[in-house]
């Protein structure tokens, strides 16, 4: 049975949620502040986290970071906040998706099930992947530039693996939204994706302005250019 860690202060939601997903075949632990959800996190294991930004003793943010600095466990925010730069905010210290409150059930268990399921894709991936001097150890989720360490936020990441393991091809805009947020990227519109392609490449690319190796096929998408 997969193990959720619910970061919630809300009591009227926290009964509610957690009997929808304990009935859809989930083990599910509450915390209600962020230095219980830190302590959880580290006395236990857990298969996803579910996380509010606002509580009782800091931010679900400050929760993030310090999860994503030890664990690549998939993390949703759930949160009242629909504003954009909270968002991307979110997504960009390591967050694989963000719901704003109210939300349908349906739509956060198909969420949750469509991360899990990646998840468990991106584990199986070659250990190590490899082209023009960048290296990742998908194992240690670690990323270097000739020889040099990089340090990616999550979405970057991924995104570089998607390119990694698809050399040589376009992936069209469509498919990488796809294949990185299972369809349900609906927070994230075609200049949230441009951000994130602009992001990587200024730490990929030695001329960012001019690329070669992450080339844009203007109107379709991306391709990673082996060369």
């Amino acid at each position: 049975m997969q193990k959720i860690l619910y970061v919630e202060d809300d009591l009227s939601l926290i009964d509610g949620l957690k009997y929808t997903l304990e009935n859809s075949g989930y083990f599910v632990d509450n915390a209600r502040t962020a230095s219980e959800a830190l302590a959880r996190f580290k006395q236990d294991t857990y298969d996803l986290l579910l996380l509010d930004v606002t509580l009782p003793d800091g931010t679900g943010f400050d929760v993030c970071k310090e999860v994503r600095a030890i664990s690549t466990i998939p993390i949703i925010f759930l949160t009242a906040s629909d504003q954009e730069i909270s968002i991307v905010r979110g997504l960009d210290i390591g967050a694989d998706d963000y719901i704003t409150k109210p939300f349908k059930l349906n739509e956060l268990l198909s969420r949750i099930k469509a991360i899990l399921r990646r998840s468990l894709q991106f584990s199986k991936v070659a250990a190590v992947l490899e082209a023009n001097g960048i290296r990742i150890d998908t194992a240690e989720r670690r990323v270097w530039k000739n020889g040099k360490s990089l340090d990616l936020p999550l979405v970057e990441y991924k995104l570089l693996c998607l390119f990694l393991q698809n050399p040589n091809h376009l992936l069209s805009r469509e498919l990488i939204l796809d294949r990185m947020w299972d369809g349900n990227g609906n927070f994230v519109d075609d200049n949230t994706l441009s951000v994130y392609i602009r992001r990587l490449r200024n730490k990929i690319e030695d001329t960012p302005n001019q690329p070669k190796f992450l080339l844009t096929e203007r109107g379709i998408g991306y391709k990673w250019v082996v060369v």
